[in-house]
Order: C-alpha cells, then sequence, then structure tokens
C-alpha cells in the first residue's frame, strides 16, 4: 500500500510537468530523493518512461474528434485534412526519432544530473521570459493547427531534439521551436500535444522491449505500480492539459520561466548540499 501511495504522488507529478513546459525531469529527479520506489533500477528506468502513457492518453481522449481520421462525422475534406495533419506530427518527430535512437543512452549516461538539469531549467526559464516578445504585432501568426506547413513541422521537431538533454522539457523545447516559427501560444502548445503521441509511444516501446531483451520480468507489484501510475497520470493530465489551453489563450509563459529558473536554483542547492 506505501507504494501505491508514492506511485500515486508520481503519477501525479507526471501528469502535471509532463504538459507544462516546466521539466518533468527535473521535479521527477528531486522527487526521486524524497521518495523512493522499492523496486528494481531496471523497473524504475522502464517506470519513467512507460507512465507517459497515461499522459498519452488523455491526448488522445481530449482531441480524439480532431484526430480521428474514421469520424464519421466529418466530411471529405475534413478527414484528408485530419490525414494530413498526422503526416505533419510524422515529420515533426523525424528528427528526435533518428537522434533519439542514436544518442538517447550517451545522453542519459553523461548528461543525467543534477548540474545540466539545473542549467537547462534556468536557460529555458529565461528564454520563456522573453518569448512572447518574438513577432509581436505581427498579425500573420498560425493559429491553427492544419494550417501549419511540413517545412515548419519539420523544424519544429528539430526543437524536439533538443528534448534529449534532461532538464529542456519536451512540451518547452517544442513550444519554443514552434512560437519561433510563427504559431501562436495556444497553437503551439496544442502541436506539442499531438507531437508527444508517437514520440511518448516509441519511448515507451524502446524501453520496454530492452526491458525485456535484457531479461528482466516485472514482479506483480511492480506490474501494479505500472498500472496505477499510469492510470493517475491520465486522470491528471485531463485537467493539467485543459488547464495549460486555458491558461495561454490569455497569458504568457513569463509565470513558466520563472518558475523553471526557481526550480533550477533548488536543484542546483540540493547538488551542492547533498
Amino acid at each position: 500500500m506505501i507504494e501505491i501511495l508514492k506511485t500515486i504522488l508520481i503519477g501525479i507529478v507526471q501528469g502535471i510537468t509532463e504538459w507544462l513546459p516546466v521539466s518533468s525531469t527535473g521535479h521527477m529527479i528531486l522527487l526521486d530523493e524524497l521518495i523512493k520506489l522499492n523496486v528494481s533500477d531496471a523497473f524504475m528506468e522502464l517506470f519513467r518512461v512507460v507512465i507517459q502513457l497515461g499522459s498519452i492518453l488523455a491526448v488522445l481522449v481530449l482531441y480524439f474528434r480532431k484526430l480521428n481520421p474514421f469520424a464519421l462525422s466529418k466530411t471529405a475534406q475534413e478527414k484528408k485534412d485530419t490525414w494530413t495533419l498526422w503526416f505533419k506530427v510524422v515529420a515533426a518527430v523525424l528528427p528526435s526519432a533518428v537522434i533519439g535512437l542514436l544518442l538517447d543512452d550517451w545522453f542519459d549516461a553523461h548528461f543525467y544530473n543534477y548540474i545540466t538539469v539545473a542549467l537547462t531549467l534556468v536557460i529555458y526559464g529565461v528564454v520563456f521570459l522573453f518569448l512572447d516578445r518574438i513577432g509581436s504585432g505581427k498579425t500573420d501568426r498560425v493559429d491553427k493547427t492544419q494550417d501549419i506547413t511540413f517545412r515548419t513541422a519539420f523544424l519544429i521537431g528539430c526543437f524536439q531534439v533538443l528534448a534529449i538533454i534532461p532538464g529542456t522539457s519536451r512540451s518547452g523545447s517544442t513550444i519554443i521551436g514552434a512560437m519561433l516559427f510563427g504559431l501562436t501560444r495556444a497553437a503551439a502548445a496544442e502541436f506539442s500535444f499531438f507531437m508527444a503521441i508517437p514520440t511518448m509511444l516509441g519511448a515507451s516501446g524502446l524501453k520496454a522491449v530492452k526491458f525485456l531483451m535484457d531479461g528482466y520480468a516485472m514482479t506483480g507489484m511492480e506490474l501494479a505500480v505500472l498500472l496505477t501510475g499510469c492510470a493517475v497520470a491520465f486522470v491528471v493530465s485531463l485537467a493539467s492539459i485543459r488547464a495549460l489551453m486555458n491558461y495561454v489563450r490569455r497569458h504568457s509563459f513569463k509565470a513558466f520561466g520563472a518558475y523553471r529558473i526557481v526550480l533550477g536554483v533548488i536543484v542546483l542547492m540540493w547538488y551542492l548540499l547533498h
């Protein structure tokens, strides 16, 4: 029961920080210091990634009609536009898919540490403080994900590659890239959600395959932990995605920038004191 309660807390943190541009990795590092699950290291490595499937399910539920090319209520043109949107999402995730397969383990081995996370939290926090000034005054910014070009989608995907560095935040890097290439705050956040679907599915599948190929197996308790974490992350993600979209339609990302800087300082102080 204690492990399940710990998992619920981890799922809550995952469900919130996965979608906000504040780095789920930075939060998980601190959380892991405060509460440690009584599981094997191999399972914990798998758990940190696969718990994201719960968050992904929330996107599919919230945007089911928009992302469903087979919806009976859609016209032929709307179905065609939905397929085109999916192709753009695929174009956007190609850079991180290639780089991630080649360098993910290397980056984890060399950059998964307090110093890297603290620095990236602060650096990207400063960027978010000034992000809304980029293109201010322009009237031609893209406010619908359907209107993104394939070129823009691919370029946004190049920014997602930066998320391979711990502390960067996948949503943070893609939102920055999207706004640099002309998307509004709401469109940038929404396209970031869509990019997460194949990205996280691929990452989870890769971790699961590695886990099994290395000869590991889950205990009954570990399976319960995994299912609980995914379920909690799903429920919390439903609320956090709605909250983020409502927020960015009326406010800038400055609050997230300030929060990242404060968290980065906390992570650095934790490292220095321990």
